[in-house]
């Protein structure tokens, strides 16, 4: 009895021991940097790619929207196009040599489909070609499928992250991990993180190439102007123009409130200017070449006329970047907005105490600048795009790092004397919202009401309270340095609700691939594929996931062979107006999107 009391005691000591020595190599002040990257990849990996990947949650969700299937759907006609130019010379991209054959080899296999972006076959214009790239290089990889049409925005919202985190560390330590953290679990960055599109493209590394450009400021020291150009260089093949006019706008409005006008000059860098115009030069002026029109249909239509008229269908109030922003920054949108205004006002007083003539006796420079720049750069897109003819909530995305920044840099300064109760409150209020609006989410795809069931009305309510009580409860007790992990918990929460008990919800009503999936096993004899009023989104969608391009029957009229026919089914007419004499047969009815699919005889 003796010895098992000993041995007992034994084991306890050497697991207080094992676990004194674990914390004591976990809480080093050397391992600091080690633990904060382990920390911030094991969240940013979540947040950003379960539900995403296979092999992690599983690809839940299928292509949404009319960009994402038609973006996705370029970058493989393209990779195939490239695919046989390098075929057709027998090389890589990579020569084999040094010899002028095989370099010659190696070029046009390297031109060879990456210069024009390509859809069903025709020159596609609208937009530059970096994600298509990108997209090409993971389909290569992982082959062609939604979920690696995701990964250019997944991986490219990854190096924001920890680059606003290494920045941070380095200019402003103490608040660098909530500013990542921050970043990483707002709204707006995990959905568009999660999108075959442009958008991330150009935010990711425009904010880098502004994070450097004021490390520049604040250094002096030229090597970090590479970020400017380099990235700057990044987000332009990704949108075009539109991200060095951001760019210079936010800059020059900089050195004109701070009247340092000669920042304009010491900007202008001749090796970063060289750099920028060695990455976008070439392919501009290759797509020129073999596109007459690119110019007039890039640069007039879709963004000169983009911004100035409705053409596009895209028309939104004024005020609609407002309420983009309130729902991009939740669960932070209550602090982000505190701290915005925040450093409003010590931008106000550093402006006020600039013009006075005794300011700062015997410094060059008046107080902090870091405020003003983020201010700066948070609000330019936002009223530049508020006046935009066409309004897409992606626009503002270079907005939100800004923001994030501005909100972990303020809890940061009020760490100490802690938050008032108001604004706890309010930030463990937006967290309850965030989860209630969520919870219900799945139950109004489904039934399609915007009153849910009592059962589930108390089970959103209940979720959104416990969430609420344990964010205040957790930064009452832990202090304000806790906020950020606090508020961690009700965003995984929910993502995991959505995409690990609702993602077939998810796909089977905003996806085309269950649709496209149905049509394959219960005619998989028939290839061509017809919609008529059916949404953009749908279209582009079953043309993606059939590799093939629909058949419109207002536009193109009905295919003489057989086909299958993707109605509304509420116009029955059109299959009398359409089909009068030809046999056509229902085939099923897909009624989470309203939609009817008939298998159409050819013609006799």
């Amino acid at each position: 009895m003796i010895d098992s009391k000993q041995s007992t005691g034994h084991s306890a000591r050497a697991a207080r021991g094992s676990h004194g020595w674990l914390s004591h190599l976990w809480n080093r002040p050397g391992t600091a940097l080690p633990r904060e990257m382990f920390l911030l990849t094991l969240v940013s990996g979540f947040l950003l790619l379960y539900g995403l990947i296979p092999s992690f949650g599983g690809d839940q969700l299928g292509l949404v929207g009319a960009d994402e299937p038609r973006y996705a759907q370029v970058a493989r006609e393209m990779l195939e196009a490239h695919s046989e130019a390098c075929h057709a010379v027998n090389a890589k991209i990579v020569p084999r040599s040094l010899r002028l054959r095989d370099l010659e080899a190696s070029y046009h296999c390297l031109a060879g489909g990456t210069v024009t972006p390509i859809l069903y076959g025709q020159p596609w214009l609208e937009k530059p070609a970096l994600y298509y790239w990108r997209a090409m290089g993971f389909f290569k990889e992982f082959g062609v499928s939604d979920w690696s049409a995701r990964l250019p925005s997944s991986t490219a919202t990854f190096a924001l992250i920890v680059l606003i985190f290494l920045h941070m560390r380095r200019f402003r330590p103490g608040g660098h991990l909530d500013a990542a953290l921050i970043t990483t679990s707002c709204v707006a960055i995990v959905s568009f993180a999660r999108g075959a599109s442009t958008d991330m493209q150009l935010a990711a590394p425009f904010c880098i190439g502004m994070l450097g450009w004021y490390a520049w400021y604040e250094t002096g020291k030229k090597f970090w102007l590479f970020d400017l150009y380099f990235f700057g260089a990044a987000a332009t093949l990704a949108k075009g123009p539109v991200a060095p006019f951001l760019a210079l706008a936010i800059i020059v409005l900089f050195a004109g409130l701070r009247r340092e006008w000669s920042l304009l000059r010491r900007t202008i860098w001749l090796p970063g200017v060289t750099l920028y115009l060695v990455m976008v030069l070439p392919w501009f002026l290759a797509v020129q070449h073999h596109n007459p029109t690119f110019f007039r249909v890039f640069f007039k239509e879709h963004n000169l006329e983009r911004f100035a008229s409705n053409r596009y269908q895209h028309h939104q109030p004024f005020w609609y970047y407002l309420a983009v922003l309130i729902i991009g920054l939740m669960p932070w949108t209550v602090i982000a907005g505190r701290a915005l205004i925040d450093s409003i006002e010590v931008s106000i007083a550093e402006w006020k105490v600039r013009h006075n003539p005794r300011r700062y006796l015997g410094h060059t420079r008046a107080g902090d600048a870091f405020p003003e720049f983020l201010v700066l750069w948070a609000l330019f897109p936002i009223v530049f795009f508020s006046f935009s003819g066409s309004k897409l909530p992606g626009y503002i995305l270079p907005s939100i790092p800004p923001l994030t920044i501005l909100t972990a840099d303020y809890l940061n300064r009020v760490r100490r004397c802690g938050l008032p109760r108001w604004l706890l409150w309010g930030h463990a209020a937006t967290c309850a919202v965030l989860v209630f609006v969520l919870t219900l989410a799945p139950q109004h795809m489904k039934y399609e009401t915007l009153v849910p069931s009592t059962t589930w009305l108390m089970a959103a309510g209940g979720a959104a309270l416990g969430f609420a009580l344990f964010v205040f409860l957790v930064v009452r007790r832990w202090g304000v340095s806790q906020i950020a992990n606090a508020t961690l918990l009700p965003v995984l929460a929910t993502l995991v609700f959505l995409l690990g008990f609702h993602g077939r919800d998810l796909d089977i009503n905003y996806s085309a691939r269950p649709l496209a999936r149905e049509m394959a096993q219960k005619a998989p004899d028939v290839k061509i594929v017809a919609v008529e009023q059916v949404r953009r989104d749908l279209d582009y969608g079953i043309a993606f996931y059939r590799n093939e391009a629909t058949v419109h029957y207002d536009k193109d009229g009905v295919p003489a062979e057989e086909h299958l026919l993707v109605i509304p089914t509420k116009d029955p007419a059109a299959l009398e107006h359409y089909l009068d004499g030809r046999i056509y047969t229902p085939l099923f009815l897909y009624d989470s999107q309203g939609l009817e699919v008939y298998r159409v005889s050819a013609r006799p």
